[in-house]
């Protein structure tokens, strides 16, 4: 694993349990492969996935339609400040680390991690 991601709370929490397969994100990505998941301000990796697609960017109906894989609610995702996540990181293979992992947060990383 090279790299982690950076999701805040409780959106980290529903893709670590099942609930959440995509993570909704105001830009596309390039990424794919094995990554960890980061729970913002925790400084601790919680667990890792597989990161296999990026879909978007997405209409709302679309958004709409795929309620169940982001959690998104339909009001939160009529809010403009909401509407801006229309790119789905689809995750896979999610595992939870029994213990949460360390890791050297870098100065101004906001997204990813580069894990050393």
């Amino acid at each position: 694993m090279k790299r982690a991601l950076m999701i805040k709370s409780p959106h980290i929490d529903n893709i670590l349990n099942g609930k959440k397969t995509w993570e909704m994100r105001s830009q596309s990505t390039k990424i794919r492969g094995l990554i960890g998941l980061i729970k913002s301000g925790s400084g601790k990796i919680w667990g890792q996935a597989t990161l296999v697609d990026c879909l978007g960017p997405l209409s709302l109906e679309e958004r709409l339609k795929t309620q169940d894989r982001h959690l998104i609610t339909p009001e939160r995702l009529n809010n403009p400040d909401v509407a801006k996540y229309d790119y789905a990181w689809v995750l896979e293979n999610v595992e939870t680390f029994s213990t949460p992992r360390q890791y050297d947060h870098p100065s101004g990383a906001v997204t990813w991690v580069t894990l050393t």
